[in-house]
C-alpha cells in the first residue's frame, strides 16, 4: 500500500514541497488540504496591486491555481480545513466547509504549512468592517473594492513596518495621502535610528502624515482613537505584523518555541517523528546569534518547504538558518537590511562597532546617479560582519546581497574590502559603496 502524505496548507510552504516529495517518493499518495479557495499566491504583491503597479486583477498574484495543481496529479482539496491532528493515531480531522461534512484521514507523514496570521491587538472596534488586514488574496480584493469608492479619502495605516510603508505608497499612487501611525519613534524599527530617520524624512517629503510615538487606542466608525488624539478615517489598514498560525499544532501537542512558532529541527521535523512543518508557522535559527527567531518571509517558506519535501521523500536536506534579509522601498527610496542591528548585536553580547557612509550609486558623472547610505555592524575584536543596512536611491538596495554572502561566509570587513566587485560607470563608482563602508569602518577599529 502506498504511503500517504498529507499537507495542511495550500500556499508556499505546502505546495513548494510537493515536487520534492514526488522525486523521492513517486508512488506516495499526496493529499493537500486548503481551507481557502486559492493556492500558491503572492500575498506580498497586494500593496503593488492596490497601488496599480500590478494590472489585471487579483488573479495576477496567483502563481499556480488549484486546477493547475490538480493537473499534476495532486489530490488538492480546497475549502477543506484541518481541524485536529492525532499524533498517536496518525490521523487528521477534516471539515469540508462547502459540504459541511467532517471526516478523518490517516497519514504516514504530515507536513504542516498553516502559515502566519496578522497580529490583531484587542483594540475596541478592531473588527469593524472599515478596518482591514493585509494577508491573503481575499483581503487584497476587499481593499481594491474599497478603493473604488471615491468617498474613501481619509486613510489611516497602523504600523510603519514593511507592510505599512508599502501600503502607504500604494494609496499615494491612488491619489490618497494616508496617515501612518507608529508606536515607536521611527519607521522600520529593525533599522538603526540613523537610517530609520532617513525613511521618516522620505515619507513626510512625499506628503505622508507620519505620526511616530503614537499609540492606537481603538476604532469607531469614521475615527481612529490614538494617544495623540482622534484621526478621521474612512478606511484603516493594519500593518502591525504577522504571527505564526500554530494553534492546530499546539492542540496536537507539538512543541512550540519563540513567539509560539512550531519547533523544528534543521530537517524541518517537529517534535513528533514523521510530522514536519515549514513556512510562517515555524521558528528558525539565526545564523549570526544562533538564537531561535520567528521571521515570516516568503523566501524562507519556499526554502523550508524544499528541505521538508526532500526529507519526507526519503532524502537528507538541512536548513542552515536565516539572516532576516529584507528589501523594500518607500516611494523613491530603497531599503534593505540583513543580519542583526546595533541593538541586537549588543544584546547578544558582541563588542559592537558600527559605521555609516554615504556614497553615489554609480559614477558621479553618469545620468541617474543618487546617494545611498550603507551602515555596517561589525564585531570589533574580529572584524567579522554581523549586519548591514542600506537606504538610498535607485539601484541601492540589491547591494545587500553582497553583505548577505559576506555574513554567511563569516567574512571580515578586511576581506570585504578586497572583494573583486564589478565596476562600470552606469552601475557603480570605482569603489563600490559596500567596499567603501568596509574601508571606512576598518579605520575605526
Amino acid at each position: 500500500m502506498a504511503e500517504r502524505i498529507i499537507i495542511i496548507g495550500g500556499d508556499a510552504a505546502g505546495m513548494a514541497a510537493v515536487s520534492q516529495i514526488r522525486k523521492g517518493a513517486p508512488e506516495a499518495e499526496i493529499i493537500a488540504l486548503e481551507k481557502g479557495t486559492q493556492t500558491s499566491y503572492a500575498a506580498c504583491g497586494i500593496p503593488f496591486l492596490v497601488g496599480g503597479e500590478v494590472e489585471g486583477g487579483i488573479e495576477q498574484l496567483v502563481a499556480r491555481s488549484p486546477e493547475q495543481h490538480r493537473q499534476t496529479g495532486l489530490d488538492l482539496r480546497t475549502r477543506h480545513e484541518a481541524t485536529a491532528i492525532d499524533t498517536t493515531a496518525r490521523t487528521v480531522e477534516v471539515h469540508d466547509l462547502d459540504g459541511d461534512q467532517r471526516f478523518t484521514l490517516e497519514f504516514d507523514q504530515l507536513l504542516i504549512g498553516t502559515g502566519g496570521k496578522p497580529i490583531r491587538p484587542p483594540f475596541p472596534g478592531i473588527d469593524l468592517p472599515f478596518v482591514h488586514g493585509v494577508h491573503g488574496l481575499d483581503t487584497g480584493a476587499r481593499l481594491l473594492a474599497a478603493m473604488e469608492d471615491e468617498s474613501v479619502q481619509n486613510i489611516v495605516i497602523v504600523g510603519a513596518g514593511y507592510i505599512g510603508i508599502e501600503m502607504a505608497e500604494a494609496f499615494l499612487h491612488q491619489g490618497r495621502a494616508p496617515t501612518v501611525v507608529e508606536m515607536a519613534s521611527q519607521p522600520l524599527t529593525l533599522l538603526d535610528p540613523e537610517l530609520g530617520a532617513l525613511i521618516g524624512d522620505t515619507m513626510t517629503s512625499h506628503g505622508l502624515d507620519l505620526r511616530t510615538e503614537t499609540a492606537v487606542e481603538g476604532f469607531e466608525p469614521g475615527v481612529v482613537h490614538t494617544s495623540g488624539g482622534p484621526i478621521p478615517a474612512d478606511l484603516v489598514v493594519l500593518g502591525i505584523g504577522l504571527g505564526p498560525d500554530s494553534q492546530l499544532a499546539a492542540d496536537a501537542g507539538l512543541d512550540l518555541g519563540v513567539s509560539n512558532a512550531i519547533v523544528v529541527d534543521d530537517r524541518m521535523q517537529t517534535s513528533v517523528e514523521g510530522i514536519w512543518a515549514a513556512g510562517d508557522c515555524v521558528e528558525s535559527t539565526h545564523l549570526v546569534t544562533g538564537q531561535k527567531v520567528h521571521i515570516a518571509l516568503g523566501t524562507y517558506a519556499n526554502k523550508q518547504a524544499r528541505v521538508a519535501g526532500i526529507n519526507i521523500g526519503g532524502g537528507d536536506a538541512r536548513m542552515p538558518g536565516v539572516l532576516g534579509t529584507a528589501i523594500t522601498k518607500a516611494c523613491d527610496t530603497e531599503i534593505a537590511l540583513t543580519g542583526i542591528n546595533s541593538a541586537q548585536a549588543a544584546a547578544a553580547g558582541f563588542d559592537v562597532l558600527t559605521h555609516s557612509i554615504t556614497s553615489p550609486t554609480r559614477a558621479h558623472y553618469y545620468p541617474g546617479v543618487s546617494d545611498m547610505t550603507v551602515r555596517l555592524i561589525v564585531d570589533r575584536p574580529t572584524g567579522r560582519l554581523l549586519g548591514a543596512q542600506i537606504v538610498g536611491g535607485g539601484d541601492s538596495a540589491k547591494r545587500i546581497d553582497t553583505c548577505v554572502v559576506a555574513i554567511t561566509a563569516g567574512m571580515t570587513i578586511e576581506q570585504i574590502l578586497d572583494l573583486d566587485l564589478a565596476y562600470a560607470p552606469p552601475f557603480s563608482p570605482v569603489w563600490d559603496p559596500v567596499a567603501v563602508a568596509a574601508r571606512e569602518t576598518m579605520k575605526r577599529r
